[in-house]
């Protein structure tokens, strides 16, 4: 499946209810980690305050009180994705974040970072919808499958 399918639908649908909200939906923008002093995840998607732009750091990143939540599709580097990934996002304060694990045939949601670690982090199996939380900003339910398999039935 390309990733680039995949986004597409979610960048219009997830996209446009964002711009609704003074939030944008956003590909290939860096956040900066404090992880240390040139750390940084480029996420496969998102969602950032609609002035991010303000918040630059160098290069194309960005800090990370700008971002709402951010998603992230395995590929043949899934324990990044699973592993480094998830305790930078939570060291960062990153409110939410998405993990659609292709290896795993599921999908992670990470929300509540406290003390450097997600407090909650709930997979969802195939079959399943869950709502974007209240955080993000942006009402939508979420499909398991459609994260997982993009645009094909």
């Amino acid at each position: 499946m390309n990733s680039g399918l995949r986004k597409a639908w979610l960048s219009e649908e997830f996209g446009a209810r964002a711009r609704g909200v003074g939030l944008r939906l956003v590909q290939a923008v860096g956040l900066w980690l404090p992880t240390g002093p040139d750390d940084y995840a480029i996420p496969d998607l998102a969602v950032v305050e609609s002035d991010f732009r303000d918040a630059h750091v160098m290069r194309n990143c960005y800090a990370p009180h700008v971002f709402r939540m951010v998603l992230e599709v395995t590929s043949t580097n899934w324990a990044d994705d699973l592993g480094p990934k998830v305790e930078g996002y939570a060291q960062a304060g990153i409110p939410v974040y998405v993990v659609a694990d292709r290896k795993h045939d599921q999908v992670l949601v990470c929300t509540d970072p406290r003390g450097g670690e997600y407090r909650n982090r709930t997979p969802h199996k195939r079959g399943m919808s869950f709502t974007v939380p209240d955080v993000v900003g942006v009402e939508m339910e979420l499909s398991v499958d459609r994260l997982l398999d993009g645009d094909e039935d």
